[in-house]
């Protein structure tokens, strides 16, 4: 929080990332921290300042929807009870706190020094320095000085979450214009750095992206190999599977910033084959490569007359109806798959697509042998006692074909 931090009498408040407040190297805790009336006072007056907080801002924050007969009375019930526990704690006997025409301000009889204010002010001044090195220097001790969500944990307080968003969205502004610049100048460790900080201050927000990028652009590509893969399972751990769209497409951004060391065409393509024993079963992989090879085996059909078909497998309850979660659909999902993969040749392909759905691609077969398919997956799935079953949905891939150029 600057060159202040070593200022004797003067309130030191934390509020990015986590919270807490200190006062001549003591820490002050209020009841339960913010969630005591006196605590989000003391939050409410610490960061608005000398700006103030209006009355029905503070009435919202302390009492909610609460019908209060008298505001001014509680609000200064409060109050009372702040100033006499930060006398407790050590500060001088002081009004802390004036009052005019409905707002309420924090007097200068005790500084306070605020991180949330100051990443603002630092940011600021940092957009608006016109010397590009100056200005990246500020940038970054601007960017460094941001340390999470503005009191993380209570979104649920709209003023909270609007200035939560409001500081998160100028890090995002700041960090994206160095991280420019430092693409532009080619300085990429200095890139890689701040792109891990912000991946760790600002969680799930792709800045994976630019931690890729950088990684490339050093040669570092067995680390941005291993790095995409670890990204990849934490975003679907964190929203599910790879059937969500947003996944799907942070994914494919993330992929095009994925490039390789230079080899020869040989060692190209020992890479790019599968050396798994496919043993005669199916193909398995995640949905956007499932989606990428029907877009291609969709163009090729253009020229070629293959039968394609696209099956869907639901499972169902003992009722017929899909089984949409619960423990025991994990399980069966699991078996589904092995199942799947069992039953169809190797050149089929397999994928999952949502819970209890999976999704088969049936390559140069007839709808007859799609039956077949049915049946080989009903054997390896289901048992003598199971209730529950699978729903079978098949689709023939029909394009227009097209006259196109043959290349010899």
């Amino acid at each position: 929080m600057g060159d202040a931090v070593n200022e004797k009498n003067v309130i030191y408040v934390k509020t990015l990332g986590s919270y807490s407040v200190s006062y001549n190297g003591s820490e002050i805790a209020i009841g339960s921290r913010d969630e005591s009336q006196i605590g989000l006072l003391m939050l409410l007056m610490f960061h608005f300042g000398k700006d103030g907080a209006s009355r029905s801002l503070i009435k919202n924050t302390l009492f909610e929807d609460r019908d209060i007969e008298d505001v001014s009375h509680a609000i200064r019930n409060v109050l009372y009870n702040m100033r006499k526990n930060l006398k407790a704690h050590g500060l001088p006997d002081a009004q802390f706190v004036k009052q005019s025409k409905g707002v309420y301000y924090w007097t200068d009889e005790v500084p306070v020094v605020e991180d949330a204010r100051e990443f603002e002010r630092l940011a600021n001044e940092a957009l608006q320095e016109p010397d590009p090195k100056k200005q990246a220097d500020k940038l970054s001790a601007a960017c460094y000085s941001y340390s999470g969500r503005f009191f993380a944990g209570r979104d649920n307080v709209p003023w909270i979450y609007q200035e939560s968003e409001r500081y998160r969205a100028l890090f995002n502004q700041i960090t994206v214009t160095l991280i420019d610049y430092y693409k532009d100048t080619h300085k990429f460790k200095a890139m890689l750095d701040l792109a891990l900080f912000a991946v760790r201050v600002d969680p799930f927000s792709e800045w994976e992206i630019y931690v890729v990028e950088a990684l490339t652009n050093l040669g570092r590509f067995a680390d941005s190999e291993r790095y995409y893969e670890d990204t990849v399972n934490a975003y679907i751990k964190e929203y599910g599977d790879r059937s969500n769209e947003h996944v799907r497409d942070f994914i494919r951004r993330l992929g095009e910033n994925l490039f390789h060391d230079h080899e020869t065409i040989d060692e190209i393509q020992e890479k790019l084959t599968n050396s798994d024993d496919l043993g005669g079963r199916g193909y398995y992989c995640s949905l956007p490569v499932f989606q990428e090879l029907y877009q291609t085996i969709e163009r090729t059909m253009r020229r070629n007359a293959d039968k394609i078909f696209l099956m869907l497998c639901t499972i169902v309850d003992s009722k017929g109806n899909p089984m949409r979660e619960g423990p025991k659909l994990t399980e069966l999902s699991a078996r589904l798959k092995t199942a799947a993969v069992s039953s169809v040749r190797h050149t089929d392909t397999v994928t999952k697509y949502g819970q209890g759905q999976y999704l088969i691609l049936l390559i140069n077969t007839t709808e007859e042998n799609c039956h077949i398919i049915e049946k080989r997956i009903n054997e390896n799935f289901l048992t003598s006692r199971q209730r529950t079953g699978i729903s079978y949905s098949v689709n023939g891939l029909i394009v227009q074909k097209e006259d196109l150029p043959v290349f010899g």
